[in-house]
């Protein structure tokens, strides 16, 4: 004849063993169960490290069991409770696989296999959780993203940025040209050979507007940049020749 008694005692000072401060003994009243034997709760978190033994661990829940009469050869009760971050629908879904699992393993002490499946369970369920958040989190991030914006540099807009850069460049050097070579009347337009032979570059600013005349009679005139950039070359030829010049008259007069 099975001593129920004694095989009972016996498995409650094993789980006292092991789970230690995790497993203790509960009034009938706060277990949930329909009876008035004696009562105990395990308390289970996702994993075994220091960590979620702590109160920052997320989730954690108490399994609560009373041995029948006749156990191990009927399951014991039942009951799962959330202590944090379970919600009830999984704990009821927790509680129909462990008694499953209690009536798979109907002859044997099995209250300790059913604290490794609840582990397990909610091992893989946090895990589940965090995943998802994970990427819920990751997604979020891609989303935060700046994405630099402009246009690709190609040969074409290359060349065509060169080209308004070199436009640019030539109408701040025709800002730099003296206020003479721009004050003649539109009608005699001075080319660059033209205004480097009439003397004037000579003289930097040789002839100065003045201050008082009426603004409103003179009209702006269009300097011909193209003219004097073709006609570089030729101005400075006819600048060393004529230098070339002077210095043989001084020369002669000397002698």
């Amino acid at each position: 004849m099975t001593d129920y008694v004694q095989e009972q005692e016996m498995e409650i000072e094993a789980l006292e063993a092991i789970l230690m401060d995790e497993f203790k003994e509960i009034h009938s009243s706060e277990s949930g169960l329909n009876t008035s034997n004696r009562c105990f709760q395990i308390t289970i978190c996702p994993q075994d490290d220091d960590a979620y033994q702590s109160a920052a661990t997320p989730v954690r829940l108490a399994l609560i069991f009373s041995h029948t009469e006749k156990y191990p050869d009927e399951p014991p009760l039942l009951n799962v409770k959330s202590l944090k971050g379970i919600q009830a629908a999984d704990l009821i879904i927790l509680k129909e696989k462990l008694e499953q699992e209690a009536s798979e393993n109907v002859g044997m002490a099995m209250v300790y296999t059913l604290v490794t499946s609840a582990k397990e369970w909610l091992s893989e369920k946090f895990a589940q959780e965090t995943g998802e958040e994970n990427a819920e989190d990751e997604e979020s991030a891609k989303d935060d993203i700046i994405v630099p914006h402009g246009e690709p540099v190609t040969v074409d807009t290359f060349l065509a940025w060169r080209e308004r850069f070199e436009a640019e460049l030539a109408l701040e050097r025709a800002k730099l040209m003296p206020e003479s070579a721009l004050s003649a009347p539109k009608e005699k337009k001075l080319t660059g050979r033209q205004w480097f032979e009439s003397g004037r570059a000579s003289v930097k600013g040789a002839v100065a507007v003045d201050e008082g005349s009426d603004d409103e009679d003179e009209e702006d005139i269009d300097f011909d940049y193209d003219d004097f950039e073709d006609d570089e070359e030729d101005m400075l030829e006819h600048y060393l020749a004529e230098k070339s010049d002077t210095s043989s008259h001084s020369s002669r007069r000397a002698s």
